[in-house]
């Protein structure tokens, strides 16, 4: 979903400091050879993931839905000398396109790319996260959130995108419709979850920040 008025997004990118030349590239490439190019993050929402992560000055990033690799070198630029970035993706034919992403940009080597099943992944990757993204299968938000949260160091922080859906988690949710379903229970079990702090920001199709409590 729009929530801004088109004029508005345009003046909001513009008034962003710019992709960089790899980001630009992984985004025009996106667009014009990948089906589905409104999952990535894209220049708004990728700079913010970048402040965020210069901000928090991770050690240890996890993302849960690669993608073409855009978000992940967004995060990248936050995170320590001495610090990882694991993405998981379960899609094979993709995984090539965002491996040679990485291994352009400079200090690539510091991100694990996972092919799998990220509910069986998860399970075995442990690692004390400061930085979690979610941008994965919407019905199972809930089920990687149960996953990660012990994982997650004091005073670190968890994303998840699409967290509104298009506007669905407030209308009337038909019986069949697992992500909608999904997104409302991981919603929820964060809003109700003392260990974290969080807020929905109606930024793109929604995003949601947790903080762990100290």
């Amino acid at each position: 979903m729009d929530f801004l008025d088109p004029k508005i997004d345009f003046y909001a990118e513009k008034h962003t400091s710019p992709e960089s030349e790899l980001l630009y590239k992984v985004n025009r490439e996106t667009h014009m050879k990948v089906l589905n190019p409104r999952m990535l993050s894209g220049h708004l929402q990728g700079q913010m993931l970048r402040m965020i992560s210069m901000m928090v000055q991770p050690k240890f990033i996890l993302e849960v839905g690669t993608y073409t690799g855009y978000s992940a070198l967004c995060m990248l630029d936050g995170l320590r000398p001495d610090g990882e970035l694991h993405t998981i993706d379960v899609d094979e034919e993709l995984a090539d396109r965002s491996q040679a992403y990485f291994d352009e940009a400079s200090n690539g080597g510091r991100i694990k790319a996972h092919l799998g099943e990220a509910k069986e992944l998860l399970k075995d990757l442990k690692r004390p996260w400061d930085l979690v993204f979610l941008d994965a299968d919407k019905a199972n938000y809930s089920n990687y959130y149960d996953l990660v949260i012990e994982e997650i160091q004091p005073g670190g922080y968890l994303l998840a995108d699409n967290v509104l859906w298009s506007g669905k988690v407030v209308e009337e949710v038909r019986s069949d419709d697992r992500d909608t379903i999904g997104l409302i229970e991981f919603n929820e079990k964060i809003q109700n979850d003392d260990r974290v702090e969080n807020i929905l920001l109606p930024l793109r199709d929604g995003l949601m920040i947790g903080r762990k409590r100290n």
